[in-house]
């Protein structure tokens, strides 16, 4: 029997990579947005079914998913967008993919009341699976394994500087905060705080982010203290630091909209040829409380590519019965920790002496 899902928000710059893909392996996802003249054209090049409907129209959404099995959730902001579409998932027994990377939305996902209602749905909520957070997360359990006692767990990654609209506003939105780690089980909020790592040429200053594995690691591994570093320089360090201590501007209304009107102007996101020449390296460390450590670094494709390929692979396991389960979960959760390096163009996991 043909088991219908849905991209929505797929005229986005990676939802639409994501709808070609999809073609291109014979898949046939339903494209769905607010947008009708740009939800229409993208379906009719690609022939492929499509449906208009706003995440404001609760009766809309319900209707578009009652033939759904499930939805990949692509319409960012997600902290705008998330809770009335899994909201709705949870309401039709609708699998809820997504490819935020915005903390909160994994918290609310993973939380207590959306576990149950998933549950009592039997419909798999995942957040998470494109780049943020699939070799992130894979990188987490595998390490985990490698330290079973493992109390701290520090991640990393350094990638191309070429953002899409929607992450960019995003980041535009994440200017009014405090940066986020995990100490002791909870989410706190801290002036961005820095290290040295090794991404395979010397070490580099790097700094903290709120990246979704400060929430998704602690669901995937347990360790009760997560933090998230990308490589900067000192300036970048201290223009930071001065934005988080003027925090209460950047979260004013109109300088978000302001922000974000920008981002519409100038971001449409990297070509084909930008992706394929900018790899990202990626690096883990846990530790004890007894001193011990685990180090390792791997590669995968430019971020945005494997925002495509990891999806994908996630759908046609659930839709083939390779994988199942009920309630929220994580990728690494549902397709094992060593799932990242069964997608094309990953390295292998490279071990580090300490």
């Amino acid at each position: 029997m043909q088991r219908n899902w849905m991209i929505y928000g797929a005229n986005g710059y990676s939802a639409s990579l994501i709808a070609r893909e999809a073609k291109a392996r014979g898949m046939q996802p339903i494209l769905a947005g607010r947008s009708g003249e740009k939800i229409k054209a993208l379906a009719d090049e690609l022939a492929l079914p499509s449906r208009v409907f706003d995440l404001s129209d609760g009766q809309a959404v319900r209707q578009a998913l009652n033939d759904v099995d499930l939805v990949l959730h692509c319409a960012g902001p997600f902290s705008s967008t998330s809770q009335p579409m899994l909201d709705a998932c949870l309401d039709t027994a609708t699998h809820y993919f997504d490819i935020t990377g915005e903390i909160a939305v994994f918290e609310q996902c993973h939380s207590t009341d959306t576990d149950k209602r998933a549950r009592e749905a039997g419909i798999l909520v995942c957040p998470g699976v494109g780049f943020d957070v699939v070799p992130t997360d894979c990188l987490a359990a595998k390490l985990k394994q490698a330290l079973p006692s493992a109390t701290h767990l520090e991640l990393a990654y350094k990638a191309g500087k070429h953002l899409s609209p929607g992450t960019a506003k995003t980041m535009a939105e994440g200017m009014g905060e405090l940066c986020k780690v995990r100490e002791n089980g909870r989410i706190k909020g801290i002036y961005s705080r820095t290290r040295q790592i090794d991404f395979g040429q010397g070490e580099r200053l790097a700094m903290t982010i709120p990246w979704g594995d400060v929430s998704t690691a602690y669901h995937s591994t347990g360790i009760p203290n997560v933090a998230v570093y990308v490589p900067v320089s000192p300036n970048t360090v201290k223009r930071v630091h001065r934005m988080q201590k003027f925090r209460w501007f950047w979260s004013l209304s109109w300088v978000q909209a302001w922000s974000k009107k920008q981002v519409d102007k100038r971001i449409k996101g990297p070509s084909e040829e930008v992706r394929r020449e900018s790899p990202t390296i990626l690096w883990g460390q846990v530790w004890d409380e007894q001193g011990n450590r685990k180090t390792a670094r791997f590669i995968t494709p430019n971020g945005y590519d494997l925002t495509i390929s990891a999806p994908l692979a996630m759908i046609q396991a659930l839709m083939a019965g390779e994988v199942s389960g009920q309630g929220c979960t994580t990728p690494s959760k549902m397709m094992g920790a060593d799932f990242v390096w069964r997608l094309p163009g990953v390295t292998q996991l490279e071990w580090l002496s300490e």
